[in-house]
């Protein structure tokens, strides 16, 4: 038996697009605005970023307990 031959034509027009994206004329500036609104949200929600690193603890209650004392505070 002879093998199935694939034919590719190159002249052939891809079929449909969906959907079209155009990339930013200034990506920059699109960086700094979602800068600008993470930072807005943050501020309007009170709270601020947990402090960073590791932590370990012995139980969840010992957790706990830093959670509620040193933990990310909330602006009153």
């Amino acid at each position: 038996m002879s093998e199935a031959r694939v034919v590719i034509n190159l002249e052939e027009s891809i079929g449909k697009q969906v959907g079209r994206r155009k990339p930013p004329t200034d990506p920059l500036r699109v960086a700094s605005d979602l800068n600008q609104l993470a930072t807005g949200l943050l501020a309007a929600s009170g709270n601020k970023l947990p402090r960073r690193g590791v932590f370990r603890f012995h139980t969840h209650e010992e957790a706990d307990q830093w959670m509620m004392t040193r933990g990310p505070k909330t602006k009153s």
